[in-house]
């Protein structure tokens, strides 16, 4: 809770550029395969949804319309120590398909096919 209280007070003060900056360091200063990962999913969101702006979230990597709420977020497995790292979507997105849908998704590693298939996710959510 403090990382996002400090996080609130910095973005304040930040472009959009200086926030996209701070989330690329904090990719950088992720384990290997965590990094990869992000790395890609930053690309991804980027390419297929220019209009979110990256921004860090709880010290992760997360994207959320120009001044609004975050919409997409990537957690690092070694975060949590857990056993995959999760790209998660928060109810802002668009992704209603019925009376159910999927939020998040683990992740261990990203074949094209994942690439396509989160761009095809990302694209819905700021449908």
């Amino acid at each position: 809770m403090k990382e996002r209280a400090a996080e609130s007070r910095r973005r304040a003060r930040m472009t959009d550029e200086e926030a996209e900056a701070d989330v690329l360091a904090k990719i950088a200063e992720m384990p290997d395969a965590d990094r990869a990962l992000a790395e890609r999913i930053h690309a991804v969101v980027k390419e297929n949804a220019p209009e979110l702006s990256a921004r860090t979230w709880y010290g992760m990597p997360a994207y959320a319309p120009k001044g609004g709420k975050v919409m997409v977020f990537f957690q690092p497995a070694s975060k949590f120590k857990a056993r995959y790292s999760t790209l998660g979507f928060n109810d802002l997105a668009q992704l209603d398909d019925g009376a159910m849908w999927a939020t998040s998704f683990a992740l261990t590693e990203l074949t094209a096919a994942d690439e396509a298939r989160i761009a095809e996710l990302v694209k819905k959510a700021v449908g």
